[in-house]
């Protein structure tokens, strides 16, 4: 006789439900733990130094406990960011291929970054949902309505942004570098430029061009010190302003938004079009470069998790949209023959030009 099991009334039969899938984003804090905790440890380091290592190697090595190095590198193997052969724990994957290529340092800043200021804003992401406003920003100190103006009461959270900022620049800016066609332009206005980190990089990939910082004063005082020390000088250069109120400055052949269109409202940004559009010659192209998500709406997964940091932290309007809404702000201020630049990379990062019509 077999015997059956009776389901009660109001019970779930749960063998019928995987929920293993749900386990990456259930542990995700953790996930985000176990690479912040190695990175801080300096494991990587250490496995690439000394090559394979046992456990107990590792514990000694980064002066643990050995039952603290146990948890440590089950939670980094089973992430895949190590890997346990005959010999050893060793770095796995892309892990390993950025301790090769020199990108590490620049995945460490981010670490950094997320640990120090979007991890604890990030908790107010439902409340920023439900307001429509940056919740997040109560975590940061001073005072003001976007993270810009409070970072610059706190300069270590500052700093800590700009390393931030300029490893994603570092990791993202290949397309913006290499696969916009720049031949035609001489002059470049990079807007909201910053701390010239793009500018800078343009500059060394494209001798040709000539480059202006256009940024508060503020901003360029950083641009300028990091220009002479890239001994580029004579090829960019840097102009006080404000991008809403005055007229851009004009003479160039090509207007940059570069990371800006994920901080403005979609009004503001076609108004940003609009006065670039009048400060161009005609002929003239405007390029913005950001994440862009998907226009179906699905993805991609790097721009969905993103906009957790976009909608606490920025300001009350920072999001990452979608391709076509920024198509329809180029058409709106009159651009034409309007382009998309996709990259090849791992990023959704990319670039979508537009050329003002011929007079």
């Amino acid at each position: 006789m077999t015997q059956q099991t009776i389901q009660q009334p109001g019970q779930r039969d749960t063998q019928q439900t995987d929920l293993g899938p749900l386990v990456p984003v259930l542990f995700g804090f953790s996930a985000f733990q176990q690479l912040r905790a190695a990175a801080e440890l300096q494991l990587f380091e250490y496995l690439t130094l000394n090559g394979p290592s046992s456990c107990e190697q590792v514990a000694d090595g980064l002066r643990l406990p050995v039952k603290s190095a146990r948890k440590l590198l089950l939670g980094t193997t089973a992430l895949g960011l190590t890997d346990r052969g005959p010999d050893g724990y060793a770095p796995a994957g892309p892990l390993r291929e950025a301790l090769e290529d020199g990108t590490w340092p620049l995945i460490r800043n981010i670490i950094d970054f997320q640990q120090r200021l979007s991890y604890l804003p990030a908790k107010e992401y439902a409340e920023s949902l439900r307001t429509g406003k940056n919740e997040g920003i109560r975590h940061l100190p001073g005072t003001g309505a976007d993270m810009y103006t409070r970072l610059e009461q706190t300069p270590e959270l500052e700093n800590l942004f700009f390393r931030g900022m300029n490893s994603w620049s570092e990791l993202s800016n290949p397309v913006l570098l290499r696969q916009v066609d720049y031949r035609g332009v001489g002059r470049l206005l990079d807007v909201g430029g910053g701390d010239a980190v793009n500018a800078i990089a343009l500059a060394n990939a494209h001798p040709h061009l000539r480059i202006t910082v256009f940024d508060l004063e503020g901003a360029v005082e950083v641009a300028r010190d990091n220009i002479a020390a890239a001994g580029l000088a004579d090829r960019v250069d840097v102009v006080v302003g404000d991008m809403f109120g005055g007229p851009m400055p004009d003479g160039y052949d090509m207007v940059l938004f570069a990371h800006q269109f994920v901080i403005w409202s979609p009004e503001q940004n076609q108004a940003l079009l609009k006065r670039a559009h009048d400060a161009l010659p005609p002929g003239g192209r405007v390029a913005v470069f950001n994440a862009f998500a998907d226009d179906d709406g699905r993805g991609p997964l790097y721009t969905a998790l993103d906009n957790v940091y976009f909608a606490t932290l920025p300001s009350e309007d920072s999001t990452i949209y979608e391709w076509r809404e920024h198509e329809e702000w180029f058409a709106g201020a009159g651009f034409v023959d309007i382009t998309r630049v996709t990259n090849n990379g791992w990023t959704p990062h990319g670039v979508l030009e537009g050329r003002k019509r011929d007079a």
